[in-house]
């Protein structure tokens, strides 16, 4: 059994990391406010510029002269995998379940003998995969100076993406990361960069009549598809990390609030546990001093 001074400790020890769990708990709710705001604000404008890649697509005259980074470079033999996952920890399930569902294709790509390629975004995603894969990372992009996602941190990321696969680095590359839903529910979503694919969603509306609708472009439809491909893939990626961000920080929210509530409990355990112990002294040493005393 404990010590008294034991419980004393464990008790004041528990209550200070559920100071600390209660603050990140606030902090997270108050970073998430901005960060939701922003993925929601940037979600309709990465969908109408799908849409209207979408419809360039969808009226292309001449497939074979579209660029390479629409159709691709006619292989699948190196791929590119993209994992974004946050620059610290303490976010529950956020960076694990990002990482295995990476891990998976990484694995069924290897085992299919293709040549696989890490970009890492975020220094969590290199610590988890560093140990089974770090010889295929071929580097790590560091966000953790950033403390709010802008277009200009995601710029040089599609600008690096670009002339990667200009120098023939990679022929596929697939983006993973964490699309936030609520607070409770963030969905691990793989986004494929190059080449480019359209959407289950996109596919709908085209085949609704709303996206197929008659549309004359000048230039024609190849020109327009190379300048508009590079933003494209730059505003996915962008969109991606808003996601990642608010995805985050409802994560992180929500495990200090159980952080939190499990050192309560334990709080409340250790202070019966503690009451119990010193009653059974008191009591014992009551029994030690009428025992002596009905001996004298």
């Amino acid at each position: 059994m404990s010590s008294l001074k034991e419980l004393r400790n464990r008790i004041t020890s528990v209550r200070s990391t559920q100071k600390i769990t209660k603050a990140m708990q606030m902090v997270a709710a108050s970073k998430l406010r901005r960060a939701q705001t922003q993925a929601e604000s940037g979600r309709p404008y990465a969908d109408r510029m799908a849409g209207l890649m979408s419809s360039l697509v969808a009226n292309l005259a001449a497939p074979d002269d579209a660029p390479k980074l629409l159709v691709g470079t006619g292989s699948d033999a190196v791929h590119l995998i993209v994992v974004a996952t946050s620059e610290r920890g303490l976010c529950g399930g956020f960076n694990t379940n990002i990482v295995r569902a990476a891990r998976v294709q990484i694995n069924e790509l290897t085992e299919a003998g293709k040549t696989v390629k890490i970009l890492c975004i975020g220094r969590k995603g290199r610590e988890m995969l560093k140990r089974e894969h770090g010889d295929l990372i071929v580097d790590t992009i560091d966000l953790s100076h950033v403390r709010q996602i802008g277009f200009e941190d995601a710029a040089p990321i599609g600008r690096r993406l670009v002339e990667m696969f200009e120098a023939e680095e990679f022929d596929a590359c697939t983006l993973y990361y964490s699309r936030f839903v609520s607070v409770m529910s963030q969905v691990v979503t793989p986004l494929q960069l190059v080449p480019w694919r359209m959407t289950e969603t996109e596919e709908t509306e085209d085949t609704s009549g709303r996206a197929a609708a008659l549309t004359e472009f000048e230039p024609d439809e190849a020109e327009i598809l190379a300048e508009l491909l590079p933003s494209n893939l730059t505003i996915q990626v962008y969109h991606s990390l808003l996601e990642n961000a608010a995805s985050e920080q409802g994560a992180r929210m929500t495990a200090m609030d159980s952080a939190t509530r499990n050192a309560g409990d334990m709080i409340d355990r250790l202070t019966l546990n503690y009451n119990r112990t010193r009653q059974a002294q008191i009591t014992k040493e009551l029994i030690e001093i009428i025992s002596g005393a009905e001996a004298l």
